[in-house]
């Protein structure tokens, strides 16, 4: 299969490296921007192509790296082109490939590919996707084909189906985005009882980086220590009483779902007391 990327930003300047240095046949770039596909072009030692058709003509598989709010507009564009027997795809981590509408009216196949993965570097990501987990869904045709090649790789693989593709997507930004946000919210925190905001981020950075470990190494029910855990009911109350408004009601929907962990740890524990505290 040839394989020709529509788009040259940072995730197809990686994907597109990640490919050819594992002997998967890249035809090239095509651009709105001349420049950024001719880099991509050379840093792949594949071809630039400046007709988009031409890319399409010399290519089995599409890949649109492009912004999410780009690609139906760029469907409306490869519509008019002879994609017939074309695999497409994109990279979105919240379309599905339903965003390829009607696409069996023009005989190609439509799906959506997604590096769970931050790439934030399209000179260096290339080198850390094989650490990546990818998700797939779409057209069954091809869907096989697409599992074996990025397993070839070594990299994990979950096929999941286009209803599920948003949700999906909301895990990996809680997990990531809003993690940040409450890092942010428990600096504050700190702040506010007279650190500096060095000594806040100082001062939070080891439990942080600690507890991610213990998540990745151990899972959350190996990893959960704490207040909770310990069906310390004391000091819930005391953290509750010393919180209000939108801080306050954090605490309580994160304790919700510390608690199911708790009860999976220690089934043989009690924690009827602690739930009340918690949603009370």
């Amino acid at each position: 299969m040839n394989i020709g990327f529509i788009g040259a930003g940072k995730v197809g300047f990686s994907l597109g490296k990640y490919l050819t240095e594992r002997n998967v046949r890249v035809t090239g770039y095509y651009s709105r921007n001349p420049q950024s596909s001719r880099e991509a072009a050379d840093f792949t030692n594949t071809r630039q192509y400046m007709n988009l058709r031409n890319l399409v003509e010399d290519s089995d598989v599409l890949f649109v790296a492009i912004p999410d709010s780009a690609i139906a507009p760029m469907w409306e564009r490869l519509k008019m082109l002879p994609i017939q027997n074309k695999i497409i795809s994109h990279f979105s981590g919240s379309l599905s490939s339903a965003v390829f509408s009607d696409i069996e009216r023009y005989h190609a196949y439509g799906y959506s590919i997604h590096p769970l993965f931050a790439i934030n570097d399209k000179y260096e990501s290339y080198k850390v996707i094989s650490q990546a987990f990818f998700t797939i869904e779409g057209d069954p045709k091809y869907l096989n084909w697409f599992l074996r090649l990025f397993e070839s790789f070594g990299n994990p693989v979950e096929v999941i189906s286009k209803e599920d593709k948003v949700r999906y997507h909301a895990a990996a930004a809680m997990v990531s985005n809003l993690y940040v946000g409450l890092a942010n919210m428990c600096e504050e925190m700190l702040r506010d009882c007279g650190f500096s905001a060095a000594n806040a981020h100082r001062a939070l950075s080891p439990l942080m980086m600690g507890n991610t470990e213990n998540i990745v190494q151990y899972r959350p029910v190996g990893a959960l220590t704490g207040p909770i855990e310990r069906n310390d009911l004391s000091t819930v109350m005391d953290h509750l009483d010393s919180l209000s408004g939108q801080t306050r009601k954090i605490y309580q929907d994160l304790s919700v779902e510390v608690l199911k962990v708790a009860k999976e740890k220690h089934p043989e524990r009690d924690y009827s007391e602690m739930e009340r505290i918690i949603r009370s």
